[in-house]
């Protein structure tokens, strides 16, 4: 299978609201495109997503709808960082302060024609301070700085100039206009999910015959062939893939550092064989908490466990879930790799080349179930410490699992000889030994004291 060239746009189709996997949508138009921010692993805003999106806008500007279809495209950032899509414009963005521990929505301009009608607040009108500025008159004001008498809170506002409408950051009695110009109200097609699942059909069905082809044409004759099922959105597409294409036997890999929903779903997705990792907090009082630049707990806890399996069983052909999109690392996975851990097995991709958008309307397409974490306010679902977890994600985990959250702080605080500063704890800089010079930025902007290890 020739491998096509990494989506970097997005396409939407305006007549039906919705976004497309290809140019053409099902009602036989042409979509126009969105340009996507890296890893381009554009994804549908969820149940937990809208709940929250809708609350900060409610918030904020007394906006009580937002639109039906949206999509998030995380990029990089501090935290959780996404471009938010709907309405076939960029939307806002949605970020999370990981030592505030608050999330904010910052509503684009192109998000102005929707949000007219409805925002009844988090208005700064800057007319008649435009009027009392004669060096602000008859010029250009966008990215000007504008003195107002407002009592709104420091942070993102609508601003008013006359006829015009635009986007502004509010401090300390100054209005920095970031967009602003003339503005048309619109009132845009109702879509669901189910209308972009129809309008995508012929996409799904192109993107299944492929995978399926894909992986007969890697499996055929031979004599060890299973899926590694992890319980989440790409394994559970790649299952069901894997099961048309012919292939029975699959394998979950319990860490034991498991979400309880995640062990619950996967025992009701009739995967025959169950392997078990070794114990996490034994190796753990050893080698110290896991970081993203030092991930032995997944040798220990993940490969370890399938290298001992497969060495009963010959070397074998394992289809497995990995994607180009999931992170810059990925971005370059080969279709078939021997695993470097374990050289008896033979992984193969058959949706490399998906985005999480293909993913999820693959899964709706075929009314498969999945993991309820990712309608929790997940994005990735794994070990419900991993450090590869947004401190975002973290946070939701402490609201539904806090004697989890409160176990594995105990750990960090026991493990970290030097104390006086928590917040390198809270803050989530624990996620890596050698900290990136992002997070080095924060610490030194927010003053955090940084712990020797042991």
């Amino acid at each position: 299978m020739v491998n096509p060239p990494v989506k970097s746009v997005l396409y939407w189709c305006t007549e039906c609201n919705i976004p497309l996997l290809g140019r053409t949508c099902g009602c036989g138009r042409e979509g126009g495109s969105i340009a996507l921010n890296r890893p381009y692993d554009v994804r549908p805003a969820l149940k937990a997503d809208m709940d929250l999106m809708r609350d900060l806008l409610a918030r904020r500007f007394g906006c009580l709808e937002i639109p039906r279809v949206i999509l998030l495209n995380k990029t990089g950032g501090l935290d959780r960082n996404d471009q938010v899509i709907a309405n076939g414009e960029r939307f806002g963005w949605l970020t999370f302060d990981p030592c505030a521990k608050e999330f904010q929505f910052d509503p684009s301009f192109e998000a102005l024609p929707f949000l007219i009608p409805l925002i009844t607040k988090g208005i700064v009108d800057i007319t008649d301070a435009l009027q009392r500025d004669p060096s602000l008159s008859g010029r250009r004001i966008g990215g000007k700085r504008v003195r107002v008498r407002s009592t709104l809170p420091d942070g993102t506002v609508v601003v008013r100039a006359g006829s015009l409408w635009g986007i502004g950051q509010q401090r300390e009695g100054h209005v920095r206009i970031k967009q602003i110009g003339k503005v048309t109200p619109c009132m845009y097609p109702e879509s669901d999910w189910d209308l972009a699942v129809a309008g995508n059909t012929q996409a799904l069905k192109n993107l299944e015959r492929n995978a399926i082809r894909f992986i007969r044409q890697h499996t055929r004759d031979k004599p060890c062939v299973n899926v590694s099922y992890s319980g989440g959105k790409d394994s559970t597409a790649v299952l069901e893939l894997a099961r048309r294409a012919g292939v029975e036997t699959a394998y979950f890999v319990d860490t034991g550092m498991e979400f309880p929903g995640t062990l619950e779903f996967v025992g009701g997705m009739d995967i025959p064989i169950r392997l078990h990792g070794r114990d996490f907090w034994e190796k753990a009082k050893e080698a110290g908490p896991p970081a993203k630049d030092n991930r032995w707990c997944c040798e220990h806890l993940k490969l370890q466990p399938v290298k001992d399996w497969i060495s009963g069983t010959g070397e074998c052909v394992t289809v497995q879930g990995n994607r180009w999109y999931e992170s810059f690392v990925r971005a370059g996975l080969p279709a078939v790799s021997k695993n470097p851990f374990n050289p008896q097995q033979v992984n193969i991709s058959p949706i490399r080349n998906w985005r999480a958008l293909e993913v999820f309307l693959y899964i709706w397409w075929r009314k498969l179930p999945y993991n309820p974490l990712y309608d929790l306010g997940f994005e990735r679902v794994g070990c419900w410490m991993c450090p590869a977890m947004l401190e975002s994600e973290f946070r939701r985990v402490k609201e539904l699992h806090p004697d989890l959250h409160k176990k594995w702080m105990k750990f960090l605080r026991e493990w970290f000889p030097d104390r006086s500063d928590d917040r390198y704890l809270t803050c989530g800089l624990w996620r890596w030994e050698a900290l990136p010079p992002k997070m080095r930025e924060l610490a030194a902007e927010r003053k955090i004291r940084i712990p020797k290890r042991r």
